[in-house]
């Protein structure tokens, strides 16, 4: 017990040399995992006849590269924003009922934004507790399921989410880890013969982000 309260003290002591750092700014990496469970999706064609049946298979590791700054408000409060280029995957299960034959395929889809959460919160220390929105603006996408019958996107230009964590402030660097949130539902783009899908779930992940100023 002794060596951990003697660690976080130095941890505070280090913080006392920027305390006067009121404002930086630098370089961030972060990757992004995702768990999303969701029912399947019953999709049928323009005769109303069960065609294809589509699932979540995997949600892949996702890369941010990007600028952030963080403002000091007053002794205790702070705020970050950050612009962020973000690409992410996801494998669907394609079923395909067509020919009488059950067919099955994996097919990916990735997803390239450009994010901009802006973080607030509580600082203590080199200990940052935090939470805000974010704003994903759709850039492009390139998708397998394409090649699909019937398949079309429809994406919105920005969605909004949320994120919240913790964040450490060591020497010139920033670390935060932060669950993300989403407001829509997982795959809302997706179109099968003129007809809306979406899946019974909404994105989340885990953000593991690394900063350095200058």
């Amino acid at each position: 017990m002794k060596k951990l309260l003697l660690f976080f003290a130095a941890l505070f002591a280090l913080q006392t040399t920027q305390a006067q750092k009121m404002f930086r700014a630098g370089l961030r990496f972060g990757l992004t995992t995702a768990d999303l469970s969701a029912d399947r999706l019953m999709i049928t064609n323009a005769n109303d006849v069960k065609d294809l049946e589509l699932a979540i298979s995997d949600a892949n590791y996702g890369v941010q590269l990007g600028l952030f700054a963080q403002a000091r408000i007053g002794k205790f409060w702070f705020v970050q924003p950050e612009v962020l280029f973000n690409t992410t995957s996801v494998d669907y299960e394609l079923n395909d009922f067509t020919n009488g034959n059950t067919a099955t395929r994996i097919l990916r889809e990735t997803y390239n934004n450009i994010d901009i959460p802006i973080m607030t919160g509580l600082k203590l220390g080199p200990l940052r507790l935090q939470a805000g929105p974010v704003g994903h603006f759709f850039l492009n996408s390139n998708s397998e399921l394409l090649d699909v019958e019937g398949y079309e996107q429809n994406f919105n230009n920005l969605t909004i989410g949320y994120q919240a964590g913790v964040g450490l402030d060591l020497w010139n660097f920033v670390i935060d880890i932060k669950h993300q949130g989403s407001f829509n539902n997982v795959g809302d783009h997706m179109s099968f013969f003129g007809q809306d899908y979406a899946f019974d779930t909404r994105g989340g992940r885990t953000v593991f982000a690394l900063g350095y100023s200058f």
